[in-house]
Formats: structure tokens, C-alpha cells, sequence
């Protein structure tokens, strides 16, 4: 924000800004012109007191839009509003009180056992007599600490009343500097909020009340409001919704066996593909390949970081299902991005139709990794398939999301310049936009990679071998030694996938 002088300003200027001001004050406007013209002389920020927004506090902050500035004071001065109503008439020794109650229940019962041993001549009389004897100690212990916090009061009072001091002290000393911010907002974007809003202080009013309040009576008198104790609820609620939607699974389960027995099959069958390659070729011949698409892709250094990585996989008993993991992984990844880009790209061209794809890409996103699991197994059973599913759900959305990232950041001049040369939409898609938006892409490509892999040790729990295994083991039977090994070597498959993609920097 830029602040001037206003002595500097052409009598014409000033007067267009006095104007200005006012336009935007709306209410008690010789103030706020007075007022702008002090903080304008020297940048940053000026020490000023609004009477009006110390007495009201955060109700001042809404009636002027600043709901961000409500909120945050709302926040502070209920803080403080709770510290004095627990000081006024809040049940300060309830603690001390029920916890003397459970002490005196208990010497109730200890007394008890004394009568009867008594009578019996048990051996265990006077144990049971100097148990009885702390629990008089700890019930007088707990009956004094009670009457000193019901005693307390004062101080809860004087705590509460110097903390809202101080904050509406705060409210008085930032509502002019941040009502001259949103004024520089104001000028240059009209839909900012401007003038004192009868409506704006009304809710600020109710929402203030209903926080305080609220806030105030749970702290003060839990046991007079049950229900701020706990929503209100009922579990059966929650068993009808269960029952509800597993009904939804078991109908999908029986009208859409064949989509998912094909989905199974079409799984299985590139997952053992990619096995023969990886696991079925001699080991010399995939280790050579790995190097060279290392050196290709990122040089000498990256190639020779591969080969001592794949050296410890195979020094440690790891290739096997390292390599296993990798086909998994792969498979997941091949038809992530294969699916992936084409629907980025559609979605880049057609803001509507990605404004329906990004909230389940959000809840893609979103849901915890194990979740996945429920429906995955519902649907497809457990085993292989079952987690190439589960790892193409959960490392999807990334390549979406930087393919549609990618070719929206292509500029525009650049499109509009092949367009006049009289570029096709087709050599305008592969020729000028996937061209400029590939190293963004790319990104997408490898953090699917990345994410796809970290879901190795959680498709494991539902039989997708590999790796994964090895920790799950390790966590069992606490080996914390071969899990740190099993872990390792899941690290450097991500390495070299990530070398390899990413390629030089």
C-alpha cells in the first residue's frame, strides 16, 4: 500500500480523496477523513484509537466487513468473557467435589471391610485400617482444595476483566490500520466491503452473543446444560446409516459382478505381464536395463546411484519382491497415467467439466489410504488386483491435476500467435500446448509414482505381496532390524523410479 502526503497532494487530488473516504466510511466520516490523512503521512503502521471499535470489539470488525479481524477478536474477548463468568458464578471446586465424592465412597466401603474384619479376626485388619486412614487424609485433602477454588472467584474475575481490557485496548489500536488497508483494497476493487452495514453488525451481534454465551455457561455450569456436554445424537442413527450403504454394496456386488470380475481379470493379467518381465527375466538382463535407462535419462550419476541401489536389493535378499513391488507399482502407474492425462486435458479445455471432476479428485485426495480398502475389497476381493485398484485410486490425481495445471499456464499470446499461422486444434494440442506444459506434466507423472508407491506396505494388508510384506512382518514381531531393511529398500525403488522420471535437472 502506498501512503503519501497529503499536503503533497494537488488541492484537486485531495479533495477527490477526501471524497474517496468518505464514499467509503460511509458513517461518522469527518473522523475517518481526519484520521486516513494522519496514517497516510509515513508508511507502515501509525497509532491511532477508535473509540467505537474498543467498545464494541468484534461487532465493530463485522458491521465493517473485516470478518477475518471478527473472528480472531470473537476468539479473544470469549476467552475472556469465559474467565469472568467462572469468577462470577462458575462451580470452581466441582473437580475437587466429585473427586472428595469418590474418595468418600470408597472409605465407605474400606470402613465397611473394617467392620466385618473385626468381627472375623481377619489378618488383614490393619492393613485395611491404614488404608482407611489416607483415604480420611486424601478426603480432607480434597474437601479444603474444593473450598479454595470456590474461593478463587475473585481471582478468575480480575483475570477475566484485565484480559478484555487488553483486548479491546488491541481492537481500538488496529481497527483504524485495517479499515485504511480494506480502503486501499476498496479503490482499486469496488466488490470489497465499504460503510458501516446495519445487517453486517446485526449478525456479528448475534453470532458474538451466541459464542459468549455459550462459551461462558459450558465453562462455568457444565452440569446445568447436558447438551453442551455432547451433541445430541442417537448411535442407531449411525447402525441404519451403516446398514444402509452396505445394502448399496451388496446390490453393486450383484448387478455389477461382471464389470468387476472383468475389471479382476483385466488387472491380474497385465499385473503378470509386467511379473514375466521384471521377475521372469534374469536378473543381469533387468539390472543392465535399469542402469542404461538411468544413464540415459539422468547421466553417469544417476546410473551409477541405480546400480548400488539395485546391488543392496539383491545383496539382501530383496529383488524378488522389490521387483514385485515395482510391477505392482507399475501397473497401478501404466493406467494412472494412460487414463490420467487424456482426462487432464479434457478437463483443461472444459472448465465445467472440471469443476465436477475436482471435488472427487479432493476426495480422492482426502480419504485416509486405508479407507480405500473397504470398498476395494468389497468389490474385488482381496489379492493383487485388488491393491493395483487401491494404488491407481490413491496416485491418480496428481497427473490430473498437472496436466489441467500445465496447459492452463501455456500463454495465451502463444496459442493466439499458431492460431493466426493457421494451426489445426489438433497441431495446436500436440505441437504448441503438451510441448510447453510438459516438464508440469511430468511433475504429475512422478509424484503419481511416488504416491503409488507409498500405498506398497498399505495394499500388503489385503495380500498384494511384495516389499510390503516384509514390513508388515517386521511391525508384528517387532524386528525393528529387517523392517528398517524392507523400508530401505522400498526408499530405493523410489529413487530409481524417481531418477529415471524425472530425468535431468
Amino acid at each position: 500500500m502506498q501512503h503519501v502526503d497529503p499536503m503533497q497532494i494537488k488541492p484537486d487530488a485531495s479533495a477527490r480523496m477526501q471524497a474517496l473516504v468518505g464514499d467509503f466510511a460511509g458513517q461518522s466520516q469527518g473522523y475517518y477523513r481526519r484520521v486516513f490523512a494522519h496514517m497516510m503521512q509515513a508508511p507502515g503502521y501509525a497509532f491511532t484509537l477508535n473509540p467505537a471499535a474498543g467498545l464494541l470489539g468484534p461487532v465493530w470488525f463485522g458491521a465493517r466487513g473485516l470478518w477475518s479481524w471478527f473472528l480472531g477478536f470473537l476468539v479473544l474477548e470469549t476467552l475472556a468473557y469465559i474467565q469472568i463468568g467462572l469468577g462470577l458464578f462458575g462451580d470452581l471446586g466441582r473437580d475437587a467435589r466429585l473427586r472428595a465424592d469418590q474418595i468418600a465412597q470408597t472409605l465407605d466401603l474400606r470402613r465397611q471391610q473394617i467392620e466385618a474384619a473385626e468381627t472375623s479376626g481377619a489378618a488383614s485388619l490393619e492393613a485395611l485400617k491404614r488404608a482407611a486412614t489416607s483415604l480420611e487424609e486424601a478426603l480432607t485433602g480434597a474437601r479444603l482444595a474444593a473450598d479454595s477454588a470456590d474461593a478463587s472467584g475473585l481471582v478468575y474475575l480480575a483475570v477475566g476483566l484485565g484480559l478484555l481490557l487488553t483486548f479491546k485496548f488491541a481492537a481500538a489500536a488496529l481497527a483504524n490500520w485495517t479499515l485504511e488497508g480494506q480502503f486501499a483494497r476498496w479503490r482499486s476493487d469496488r466488490r470489497v466491503a465499504s460503510g458501516w452495514s446495519q445487517l453486517r453488525m446485526l449478525l456479528a451481534g448475534l453470532i458474538t452473543l451466541a459464542v459468549v454465551v455459550i462459551s461462558t455457561a459450558k465453562f462455568a455450569r457444565p452440569d446445568a446444560f447436558p447438551v453442551l456436554n455432547a451433541f445430541p445424537t442417537d448411535r442407531d442413527w449411525r447402525l441404519g446409516t451403516g446398514d444402509w450403504v452396505q445394502a448399496g454394496f451388496d446390490w453393486l456386488k450383484t448387478h455389477g459382478r461382471g464389470f468387476f470380475d472383468g475389471l479382476t481379470v483385466g488387472m491380474r493379467s497385465l499385473l503378470d505381464a509386467i511379473e514375466v518381465v521384471l521377475v521372469g527375466t534374469p536378473w543381469p538382463v533387468v539390472a543392465l536395463v535399469f542402469v542404461m535407462l538411468a544413464y540415459l535419462s539422468g547421466g553417469a550419476r544417476v546410473a551409477i546411484f541405480t546400480a548400488a541401489a539395485l546391488a543392496y536389493l539383491g545383496l539382501l535378499d530383496f529383488w524378488e519382491k522389490a521387483m514385485t513391488t515395482i510391477a505392482l507399482l507399475g501397473a497401478a502407474a501404466l493406467i494412472s497415467i494412460t487414463l490420467g492425462i487424456p482426462l487432464g486435458i479434457f478437463c483443461a479445455r472444459r472448465p465445467a467439466v472440471f469443476a465436477v471432476v475436482r471435488p472427487v479428485l479432493d476426495f480422492m485426495q482426502s480419504m485416509p489410504s486405508f479407507v480405500y480398502l473397504i470398498p476395494v475389497v468389497a468389490f474385488i476381493g482381496s489379492g493383487k488386483p485388488a491393491g493395483v485398484v487401491a494404488t491407481m485410486i490413491f496416485g491418480s490425481p496428481p497427473v490430473i491435476r498437472f496436466t489441467v495445471l500445465g496447459l492452463q499456464q501455456v500463454p495465451k499470446t502463444v496459442r493466439e500467435a499458431a492460431l493466426a499461422f493457421g494451426a489445426t486444434p489438433r497441431y495446436l494440442l500436440w505441437r504448441v500446448d503438451l510441448p510447453l506444459a510438459r516438464k508440469t506434466i511430468m511433475a504429475g507423472v512422478n509424484q503419481t509414482i511416488l504416491l503409488s508407491l507409498a500405498m506398497v506396505v498399505v495394499a500388503s494388508l489385503i495380500g498384494a505381496k511384495g516389499l510390503g510384506e516384509d514390513v508388515l512382518e517386521a511391525l508384528q514381531y517387532a524386528a525393528a532390524g529387517q523392517g528398517i531393511l524392507a523400508g530401505l529398500a522400498i526408499l530405493f525403488c523410489a529413487l530409481i523410479l524417481d531418477r529415471i522420471v524425472a530425468g535431468k535437472k
